[in-house]
């Protein structure tokens, strides 16, 4: 079975906060630093890596949030530091109503019980000298749960649930594929039930038609078990696909966040809408209409962010209004817009008011590319509706399935 919908999804500017729930999980100015050191005898501290700068976000019970961004841009960090992988250099994280930010010992040992991750690389997060069964168990005799014969049939209960067979327990991960090696890390998570779970980019080292079948997986898990999802990802179709809201993540910082809905049908961040230009589109008529922005220049380094808006350097809005100096002198806030977006930019008015900056095709205008420079641009539609709402799972799955979202009451 899919999984069920939250009956707010994609209902622009609605959420279960609004029906005065609090969030599951509570991010407030959250900054993690890596310090730069220089010296061999005697190091001294010369600068820091701001891999996460001043991210806020809440996450509403059984809801699941897509943080979206480039490599670099601090979405995995931001997972880690979530989970107390990485101790926070400020901010604020409160789960559960509970601030965590600064736990240790047995009060941050009984929070993880209630958070886990999977993690992205199905081959690198095993144990090669562990069984499955032991990797699956693992959790539950860190944690002291039942009895030895309890954990062995709670075991097997979790791999049937992943959809491998429980008398695969003793086997080793390298007798595995990908795909089955990210089940058993999809069932380990589930050990404790957990009411988040981080998923760090989970398909990302997987084949599509086996990523098609992990998202069918975490979305059944996700209507049986009542789990929330951040969901770390590259491929924003998929995120699409799965998520309720979307964060778009850049150097560091939010720069975006709305209902899935709205952010793919009206992007209002420049650097969202030339990432969305850049979804390929499996209709080459349409393809070879649709004109993409390319940003020029590299991503700036973390250690040496450039100063007001981190983005301004690549920014083809900015280029377009004249260069403003605001752009370079000035750090845009996190503002809500009349949409219901909430958009760190000085200038999303722009993109609002001007319908070729969204998703949409100009029967007119020749196919080809535009450069962060150019003067105007226009990104492509949302990829066409399959006539099912869950991806394909079997091995009849296209070799590029193009999910979206399914439909909402």
């Amino acid at each position: 079975m899919a999984a069920q919908p939250s009956p707010n999804r994609d209902v622009p500017g609605t959420s279960n906060a609004a029906s005065g729930a609090a969030p599951l999980l509570q991010l407030t100015d959250l900054q993690m630093y890596f310090p730069v050191t220089s010296g061999v005898l005697i190091s001294r501290h010369v600068g820091d890596v701001r891999a996460v700068d001043g991210v806020s976000l809440s996450i509403q019970k059984g809801e699941t949030v897509g943080l979206v961004g480039e490599s670099g841009c601090g979405k995995s960090t931001v997972g880690r530091t979530i989970l107390r992988l990485y101790r926070p250099t400020g901010g604020r994280i409160v789960f559960q109503g509970q601030d965590i930010t600064t736990a240790e010992g047995s009060t941050l040992r009984s929070v993880r019980r209630r958070m886990q991750m999977i993690f992205q690389d199905p081959y690198a997060s095993l144990n090669p000298r562990m069984t499955a069964a032991g990797i699956v168990s693992e959790p539950l005799e860190i944690h002291g749960v039942g009895t030895g014969r309890e954990r062995r049939q709670r075991v097997r209960e979790l791999l049937a649930t992943v959809g491998l067979d429980p008398d695969y327990g003793d086997r080793f991960p390298h007798e595995f594929s990908g795909g089955q090696r990210q089940r058993i890390g999809v069932a380990r998570a589930l050990a404790l039930h957990p009411d988040l779970i981080v998923a760090d980019e989970p398909i990302s080292a997987l084949d599509v038609s086996i990523q098609a079948q992990i998202i069918n997986l975490l979305e059944r898990l996700q209507g049986e078990f009542g789990l929330t999802y951040l969901f770390i990802a590259h491929d924003l179709s998929v995120v699409r696909h799965i998520s309720d809201r979307i964060a778009v993540m850049y150097l560091g910082r939010l720069v975006e966040t709305a209902t899935s809905r709205e952010l793919y049908e009206r992007p209002l961040h420049p650097y969202s809408v030339a990432l969305l230009s850049a979804v390929p589109i499996p209709d080459p008529t349409i393809e070879g209409r649709r004109r993409r922005i390319i940003l020029t220049g590299d991503v700036p380094s973390p250690s040496n962010p450039p100063p007001g808006c981190h983005f301004h350097t690549r920014c083809w809005l900015r280029a377009r209004l004249g260069n403003p100096e605001r752009c370079v002198e000035e750090q845009p806030a996190l503002r809500e817009m009349a949409s219901g977006h909430a958009v760190a930019c000085h200038f999303a008015e722009e993109v609002e008011g001007s319908p070729e900056q969204v998703l949409q095709i100009s029967g007119e205008s020749s196919g080809g590319s535009v450069t962060a420079t150019a003067a105007t641009a226009a990104t492509p539609p949302a990829p066409p509706a399959p006539t099912q709402g869950s991806l394909p799972a079997g091995p009849s799955a296209p070799q590029r399935p193009v999910p979206r979202p399914r439909e909402r009451s």
